[in-house]
């Protein structure tokens, strides 16, 4: 059937099924705004929009006087920006797509568009194609792309002039944002679009609806695209393709609703800060923490790093995301291709996190129980019930609880070599 360009028509559309099993993703950070890498992404507007005095005194205290922002692009260089690297390290960290910002609220696109003349990455600063050599990369390492676009850009005058009348004219969405967005699915056939800065105008404004209906009937990606909610301004946790709400987003329930949450390394900011510490960077247990969370509450998880204006992920990121693969590389069984399970927690304890495939239910615990013993109450054995550990060879020793459930004796060697590292897998088959 062919989809309608409105919410009822467009909202029933299956989600394509790489997306579900897919579970985890990298999301980068990357543009002019790490250039100056200080603060947030948001740099320009906290300097310019706002005038906050701690922006005006950075770029005062570093920069020439007189300095705009514009100013910054030919420092973006991408000098050491290596994209079969990047593809590497992402495979190592477990990713099955990764999503790129082609296009953050500044405005400046990191591909040559058209529609951005010299403000953008071929016409000034890398003098490259970034999201076309990222694809070119991921493709090769079987990765699936997804695309970051802003729809709203802070400081555009055709913007500006839109907003202004009140969002009933839409110069800037007929000659700038729609136009750019109708390029990257043509040059670059994305598996996603992770639509942002939507949140000022309605549907009416942004044409959102005319193009989802083209994007699933006769782009080039109608049958595999998947795209989020981020259309208009009460469009988030209510219409598109699966949910985000919010960054960060925990549902603390299941939520009936395919969703993803997106989550960033360094907790302050989602691109590259040259000041952040180490007390702001998430620890590996925090990161498998909020994986696990989201996958049994049947989410995807988006972890964001931002490279430096060179094109390198810093030692840290790589650090974390490598941590993260060696981790899914036992555990991933658990995670990738999973299904949310009956229940999600443990009830007396958000230690243990369920998830299931078929008959086979996976119960992931945080914290090694003191005495090597770790009870289940929700899982009923039966006399067949297997129980093992993911990483660890032979079948483990477990009784019925006194209560209900059941009582796993986990093995006395912890599975790895190293010192505890976070979260373990135990796999029961035979359990209601």
């Amino acid at each position: 059937p062919r989809y309608r360009p409105d919410w009822a028509s467009l909202d029933a559309r299956p989600l394509p099924a790489w997306f579900d099993r897919a579970k985890v993703g990298v999301f980068v950070h990357w543009g002019v705004f790490s250039v100056p890498a200080w603060g947030s992404e948001w740099f320009w507007w906290h300097w310019r929009g706002e005038h906050r005095p701690d922006y005006e005194l950075f770029v005062q205290r570093r920069y020439p006087p007189g300095t705009t922002y514009a100013d910054f692009a030919p420092r973006f260089t991408a000098h050491d920006f290596e994209p079969r690297q990047w593809a590497r390290l992402f495979q190592r960290a477990g990713a099955r797509y990764v999503v790129l910002t082609t296009k953050h609220h500044e405005g400046f696109t990191n591909w040559g568009s058209p529609m951005s003349w010299n403000w953008n990455s071929l016409d000034t600063g890398p003098h490259r194609d970034l999201v076309g050599e990222l694809g070119q990369a991921l493709r090769e390492s079987n990765i699936r792309y997804g695309l970051y676009h802003s729809l709203l850009e802070w400081f555009n005058p055709l913007y500006l002039a839109d907003k202004e009348n009140g969002f009933k004219t839409q110069n800037f969405v007929l000659e700038k944002t729609m136009p750019e967005l109708y390029d990257l699915v043509l040059k670059y056939k994305p598996d996603l679009i992770w639509s942002d800065g939507d949140w000022e105008a309605p549907d009416s404004y942004w044409n959102s609806t005319s193009f989802l209906a083209w994007l699933y009937n006769d782009s080039p990606v109608k049958d595999t695209v998947v795209v989020n909610d981020r259309w208009c301004n009460n469009c988030s946790c209510h219409h598109g393709g699966y949910y985000n709400c919010a960054d960060k987003y925990k549902p603390g329930t299941l939520p009936a609703h395919k969703w993803e949450m997106c989550s960033s390394i360094d907790k302050l900011s989602w691109g590259y800060r040259s000041n952040m510490t180490i007390a702001e960077i998430m620890d590996e247990a925090s990161i498998i923490e909020e994986l696990v969370q989201t996958v049994s509450f049947g989410g995807n998880y988006l972890l964001s790093v931002g490279p430096t204006k060179e094109g390198v992920i810093v030692p840290i990121f790589q650090e974390r995301l490598l941590a993260l693969g060696r981790w899914l590389d036992t555990n991933g069984e658990a995670i990738y291709e999973s299904n949310p399970w009956r229940v999600q927690m443990e009830n007396s304890t958000t230690t243990v996190w369920y998830t299931s495939k078929g008959p086979v239910v996976y119960a992931i615990f945080l914290i090694w129980p003191q005495d090597s013993v770790l009870e289940l109450s929700s899982p009923s054995p039966c006399p067949g019930t297997q129980v093992s550990m993911l990483g660890f060879a032979g079948t483990l020793k477990w009784e019925k609880s006194p209560g209900k459930g059941l009582l796993v004796t986990l093995p006395n060697v912890l599975p790895s070599p190293l010192p505890p590292q976070s979260g373990w897998t135990v796999k029961l088959e035979g359990v209601k």
